[in-house]
């Protein structure tokens, strides 16, 4: 349960950032562009998204980052493509 909500909480704050285009530190906009720049780095170094169900969790945390509707909780939208 702890590692769902670290995630609820991480998705959450990205979705913030992004729907009032914050700006980081170092001055770049937290918009569209930057989080998938940002989130393609990071799947790459995992291997990239053939590797596992990165293709999957790709799609379905950009459903929950990247619109303008904030879902409740990200487990309702997981839940359901576990097997």
């Amino acid at each position: 349960m702890e590692d769902a909500a670290t995630a609820e909480i991480s998705r959450a704050q990205l979705w913030q950032w992004m729907k009032n285009g914050a700006t980081l530190d170092d001055g770049r906009k937290a918009d569209r562009a930057l989080y998938q720049a940002l989130r393609d780095e990071e799947v790459a170094k995992l291997g990239g998204p053939k590797e596992g169900r990165y293709k999957e969790s790709l799609a379905l945390l950009d459903e929950l980052v990247d619109t303008s509707h904030f879902h409740d909780f990200l487990t309702i939208i997981a839940y359901p493509r576990l097997d």
